[in-house]
């Protein structure tokens, strides 16, 4: 069987490193008899930004040329968060001959009928919990504003140009290169 890994980190947060999900795909992956990985596709970019999810474009492409019998993440939500795009992807996958198996959900594998209901539960409720997430944060701003609260980044202080950083000459100082540890 023909394997491939997906691992996906959001740029919000920049100290989340995929590691966190590979190594314990990788392990699994070890422990299988008949496996072989094809690779591993690694973005870097939100759930929501399909253009910055280039390696899951890369990977979509390999399952859907009949290369790869099935793809495993650590968990549903780091492939998608929305019904929809869900749905339609286990379709194109599946026309391709390959499967989703969630390392973190080992409820769902979409090679097999009850494995693949489980899917369409599990993004529903993603696509839940993203919706209630939008609107808490939207409450809580609306209250901030009606408390007086400025919201966004603080206001500068002063013009950046005057900042002892900048050089004399008005221009952008260089970088210092990093000292070791």
């Amino acid at each position: 069987m023909n394997v491939a890994i997906y691992a996906r980190v959001s740029t919000h947060d920049k100290d989340q490193n995929p590691e966190t999900q590979l190594r314990p795909l990788r392990q699994h992956l070890a422990g299988l008899k008949g496996v072989a990985v094809l690779g591993e596709f690694i973005d870097k970019a939100g759930a929501d930004d399909l253009r910055g999810r280039r390696e899951w474009h890369r990977l979509l492409d390999l399952a859907l040329s009949g290369k790869a019998d099935l793809i495993v993440v650590w968990k549903l939500d780091r492939a998608f968060r929305s019904v929809v795009d869900g749905a339609n992807t286990l379709q194109a996958l599946r026309s391709g001959g390959c499967g989703i198996r969630s390392l973190q959900e080992p409820w769902i594998d979409t090679t097999t009928p009850i494995g693949e209901a489980m899917y369409h539960i599990t993004i529903a409720w993603a696509q839940l919990e993203k919706r209630q997430l939008t609107e808490r944060v939207k409450a809580g701003m609306e209250r901030a504003r009606a408390e007086g609260k400025s919201l966004g980044r603080p206001q500068r202080s002063r013009p950046v140009i005057e900042h002892p950083l900048w050089s004399k000459s008005g221009q952008r100082p260089r970088r210092r290169a990093r000292q070791p540890r």
